[in-house]
């Protein structure tokens, strides 16, 4: 399931720092504007416990977790939308993405240039926000006439054009459509079809320092600010250090200064919730895994992810909930105790089943 967010923010902020850490990757994460000249893609594997769990408890030779993708999108500047910088080359890229990760710098060092010589994470959102806005102002006003055209030849639902201009409204007001189609009555299928970038969800990065991460009162008013998408707050370049280390030393790193669980796995984890994703699990001697599907998908839906024959032939489904197995220590325990469900066609696919498909060749 091919599913990205993308990284986007303004110059030296810290994304390619960032994007290293997330992928291990050589990203170039240069002291300079527009370092980032192509897009670089990232898969970055969703911490799950319970793949260990399992792993044991079945014997198995190898651990696949679930997946998120990031790409890594040069910055952006003031009138990208018009075409300064490096302008709609980036826009489009990240017009392909599925959800977009805005980093946004909130420390201070006078080594590192800031785009407009003043650290002001408000601004900087307002900035990347206002371009995207505009960007999609553009392709809705390029769009109308033919919607009309189209609308009065009765080629297109007149529902098309509604939602086109109510979009369009919404913009010209200064809401994301990320933040009032739903409340405007916007049909999110068709306001898909626009390919808006503002009407992608959102996940706020804020890329900070050791006083960053300790101040709450700071942490408290930028979680307002981009509310109600999610914020997370991390040192990139922390993170970058940590994936550097083995696991019991990374762990003793951040407890030095005060966290449980990395910034990078608040990513990956928030990410994932953004996407509108969950996992359903297998495990055998072969392998333990994560599969990806969508949240409310049906039990044949899910089959299908494994092989599109799961899918075409599904019979039924054999269930248990990973707590359960885990509590009574063996598939054949959970069976004896009538914890192990047999689902059909309806069941609707909770995260942490673990599934045993029957299907017909």
């Amino acid at each position: 399931m091919a599913l990205t967010i993308g990284i986007a923010g303004l110059p030296n902020v810290g994304k390619s720092t960032l994007f290293n850490a997330l992928t291990r990757a050589t990203v170039l994460a240069a002291n300079y504007p527009f370092a980032t000249i192509e897009p670089n893609i990232g898969v970055v594997p969703l911490p799950d416990e319970r793949l260990t769990t399992l792993a044991e408890m079945f014997g198995s030779a190898r651990i696949v977790p679930a997946t998120v993708s990031f790409v890594d999108i040069a910055g952006i500047v003031k009138g990208a939308s018009e075409g300064e910088g490096l302008g709609n080359q980036f826009l489009a890229n990240i017009r392909e993405a599925d959800a977009i990760c805005q980093v946004t710098r909130a420390f201070n060092d006078p080594d590192v240039v800031h785009v407009t010589g003043e650290v002001d994470p408000r601004a900087d959102i307002e900035t990347v926000s206002t371009e995207l806005a505009l960007a999609d102002i553009q392709t809705l006003e390029k769009a109308l006439p033919r919607l009309e055209k189209e609308v009065r030849g009765k080629k297109t639902p007149a529902e098309v054009l509604d939602t086109a201009r109510g979009a369009l409204a919404l913009l010209e007001r200064g809401t994301l459509l990320s933040a009032g189609a739903a409340q405007a009555g916007l049909d999110p299928d068709v306001l898909a079809t626009f390919q808006l970038m503002t009407a992608k969800p959102f996940i706020y990065v804020f890329n900070t320092d050791d006083a960053g991460l300790a101040d709450t009162q700071m942490q408290a008013e930028l979680r307002a600010l981009v509310a109600p998408a999610e914020a997370i707050f991390l040192d990139a370049k922390l993170e970058s250090e940590l994936v550097e280390l083995e696991p019991d030393e990374a762990a003793e790193m951040l407890a030095a200064t005060g966290q449980s669980e990395s910034g990078l796995d608040q990513l990956a984890r928030v990410g994932f919730r953004t996407l509108g994703l969950q996992t359903f699990l297998t495990a055998g001697p072969k392998e333990a895994r994560a599969w990806t599907i969508h949240q409310g998908w049906t039990a044949p839906q899910a089959a299908g992810v494994i092989h599109t024959d799961f899918q075409r032939g599904f019979i039924k489904a054999e269930v248990v909930s990973f707590d359960d197995l885990v509590a009574l220590g063996s598939m054949q325990e959970a069976r004896a105790h009538g914890r192990v469900r047999v689902e059909g066609k309806d069941y609707v696919m909770r995260d942490g089943d673990v599934v045993e498909f029957r299907f017909n060749v």
